[in-house]
């Protein structure tokens, strides 16, 4: 941050350039931002740092980002497409934190575990809790649609027509493409003895249909189920000839099949049909001690993840309280995992539109990444490196260098060896075409790929198949820790001696959320540094002790104790009357140790400003204990993904960039990297970023002791928002 600020001088929105006005947002309409986490009562300052009180709940934490993400629905700073597509993705969310974080509390009860996290609530209690947020959230979220976007979108000539607006030539073409796209692939299940309820995919589009009459085989009609075909989409648009004078418009699915249900049963008259969606638990869970081969056991694994036990039912809020009750039974589930939804019941589908609009207008404005003068001047990635150390900051500055370094490493001749690590990326891109290549060259090609880097499990598989069929060596890591570290290692032949090069990243080696997601990239030659990245592919490959490494941190060696450490020096100098600062930016903040060593450090008077986009389990601005802790989170065009850790260290500053998060999942079971910035002038231009993080008023939550997080708003103040700042900035520099 500002080494020349005075060392009494807190750093906040108000001390900062801009935020003397900053205000919080007054609750919009449709808005009920403060739905609390509820934690126990304020705790005595004397109290022990591990009193369940200090601690917001895990998931009650996470399901409140979630929230933060719906409100950019109404967020009219957004443009409207945009708006959309928050809505969607707040639903996507949910699906996963219902597959994931509500399963887990369910699996919980059911054997009986009431264990507690830090905060001290039982399983049972969480569940309730998000039981009552998650229900107004999803009606929220479905008066939202409805309420301010539909109509929004219609008055931009974007509409999507119900069954009840159709024109004839409408409902004509529709019963065409039900005829033509629909029925040919639907099957219909009548529920009999000999047809009992089916096993529905996970989060699948189904209907639940009242039949009256009898069947060709004399069968008394009664209950059917209908599963929507999931090669079809499930938004259609109509032909422009059909359409409005200045409209693009569109019809659901789900609607097509109302209108035509009866064409499926025919002779029978259709009394009611009602869509439903089940979510399901979709954890994989491979016991490190039963397995002999890892890829097996996933591919199995995959397989039951479509299926594992219900955790939530979504149906159409017309649907009879009988067929709801018994589509609860069917699927063993209690009253409150019933959702009642006022439209389409899997919204996220519906993602399809906006790849299908072309209105710039209506998106927000495309810009162009920038390159570091470093690579502006030079032609080759390696002999930038090779020059100094380089930074670049995602999206605002491309990923192609990253791209480039492979695709060059992949063709030189001199290049001997490359090594990479794998989470996310996807069996066709071109950081795995330049794999392949280099492989194919002749290179020796070691590729440590994490197969359970969840709901990628399937893309990685392929991908491992892909790369050993060139001729790469796969490695799929330790069997009891997850391999999450963002690193390349490259060994080139120059002047006789072998010269190493290394990429070390807060993200992931995936070309299309580098456009969307906030990371850092560190392209060094440093030779301590590059040597530490070797040691690390040496432990990952091999076996033996921990090797030393020099300056790089690793979990779940190094990494927790180091920070831990960092954290206390930072409250021994406050003790002794020195400035004392740090700024921790990352994606989650749960773990308890780390949560005690920032209380500490709060008590001795440490400035610590929190940059947490996600789950934050730390209750900030507690008297005694957390009152110089500031803990905001910033949610908007971009997803803000990057770790960065910096400490003011009595004016010997250190500011590091990680693939870790502070949880406990980061720090004891996977594999992760910390790495220094130590060109000094890398370092600054990251505690800048920073800073103009810190002074945001227009996309920052400030979260309070009671759990709930405000908006700031600029008030009389200029709007400053970090996203669109950097972006500017970086565009300027370029």
């Amino acid at each position: 941050m500002d080494e020349s600020r005075s060392p009494n001088t807190p750093v906040t929105v108000e001390s900062l350039p801009g935020g003397e006005a900053a205000t919080e947002t007054p609750i919009p309409r449709l808005n009920q931002t403060r739905t609390g986490i509820k934690p126990k009562s304020l705790p005595d300052p004397e109290a022990d740092l591990g009193d369940p009180g200090l601690y917001f709940n895990r998931e009650l934490s996470h399901l409140q980002f979630n929230v933060r993400v719906l409100e950019q629905a109404l967020d009219e700073a957004h443009p409207l497409l945009n708006r959309l597509m928050f809505l969607l993705i707040f639903s996507s969310n949910m699906d996963e934190f219902f597959e994931i974080r509500v399963a887990g509390l369910k699996n919980q009860v059911m054997i009986g575990d009431a264990t507690s996290g830090a905060d001290g609530r039982s399983p049972r209690s969480v569940l309730a809790e998000i039981s009552q947020i998650a229900h107004e959230q999803v009606e929220r979220q479905y008066r939202i649609l409805n309420e301010a976007l539909i109509p929004a979108l219609e008055a931009q000539g974007l509409r999507f027509r119900r069954r009840g607006d159709w024109t004839e030539a409408q409902r004509d073409w529709v019963r065409d493409y039900f005829e033509t796209e629909i029925m040919p692939v639907i099957s219909p299940i009548g529920l009999d003895p000999s047809h009992p309820f089916p096993r529905l995919v996970n989060k699948s589009l189904n209907f639940i249909v009242e039949l009256e009459g009898k069947d060709a085989f004399g069968r008394e009609g009664g209950l059917a189920i209908l599963p929507a075909p999931r090669s079809l989409p499930r938004v259609i648009g109509l032909p422009e000839e059909l359409c409005e004078s200045g409209f693009a418009e569109y019809v659901f699915l789900s609607s097509m099949i109302h209108a035509h249900a009866e064409e499926v049963f025919p002779g029978m008259k259709v009394r009611g049909c009602y869509q439903f969606r089940l979510t399901r638990n979709a954890d994989l869970s491979v016991d490190p001690e039963d397995v002999s081969d890892l890829a097996s056991a996933l591919r199995g694994e995959l397989l039951s993840r479509r299926y594992g036990s219900g955790v939530r039912l979504e149906v159409a809020d017309n649907c009879p309280d009988d067929l709801a009750e018994f589509l609860i039974k069917q699927f063993q589930l209690e009253a409150s995992d019933l959702y009642r939804v006022n439209g389409p019941v899997n919204l996220t589908r519906m993602m399809s539109v906006l790849g299908d609009v072309e209105r710039p207008e209506l998106c927000y404005r495309a810009f162009t990444p920038g390159l570091p003068k470093a690579l502006r001047k030079r032609d080759s990635v390696l002999q930038a490196m090779a020059e100094g150390d380089v930074l670049l900051h995602h999206p605002f500055h491309s990923f192609s260098p990253v791209e480039e370094l492979l695709r060059e490493a992949a063709r030189d001749p001199d290049v001997l060896a490359i090594k990479q690590t794998l989470y996310r990326t996807g069996a066709d891109s071109p950081i795995v075409n330049a794999l392949v290549e280099a492989a194919g060259n002749g290179k020796e090609v070691t590729v440590v790929i994490e197969l359970r880097a969840r709901f990628d499990e399937a893309d990685n598989l392929a991908l491992a198949s892909r790369l050993q069929e060139a001729g790469a060596i796969v490695i799929y890591g330790v069997m009891a820790y997850k391999t999450h570290a963002k690193m390349m290692h490259i060994v080139r032949r120059e002047k006789g001696q072998l010269r190493h090069y290394a990429h070390l990243g807060t993200g992931n080696y995936h070309s299309k959320t580098a456009k969307l997601y906030t990371d850092y990239s560190l392209l060094t030659a440093d030779p301590v540094l590059c040597a530490d990245v070797h040691k690390v592919f040496q432990q990952l490959s091999g076996m033996g002790r921990a090797r030393k490494i020099e300056k790089l941190l690793h979990a779940p060696f190094t990494l927790h104790e180091r920070l831990v450490a960092m954290i206390d020096r930072e409250a021994e100098h406050a003790r002794k009357g020195k400035r004392a600062h740090l700024v921790i930016k990352c994606n989650s903040l749960t773990e308890p140790k780390l949560i005690q060593a920032l209380y500490r450090a709060s008590q001795a008077g440490v400035e610590c400003d929190l940059i947490i986009r996600g789950m934050c389990c730390l209750r900030p601005g507690l008297p005694g204990i957390s009152e110089t802790i500031r803990v905001r989170s910033i949610i908007g065009r971009f997803l803000e993904h990057t770790r960065v850790f910096h400490f003011h260290n009595d004016g010997k500053s250190e500011t590091w960039g990680s693939s870790a998060d502070f949880m406990a999942r980061n720090m004891f079971h996977r594999v992760e990297t910390c790495f220094p910035l130590l060109d000094k002038k890398l370092a600054a231009q990251v505690r800048k970023d920073l800073e103009t993080y810190l002074v945001d008023n227009c996309q920052s939550w400030q979260l309070r002791p009671d759990g709930t997080y405000v908006k700031q708003s600029p008030g009389e103040a200029a709007p400053i928002s970090a996203q669109e700042t950097l972006l500017y900035a970086y565009a300027a520099r370029a």
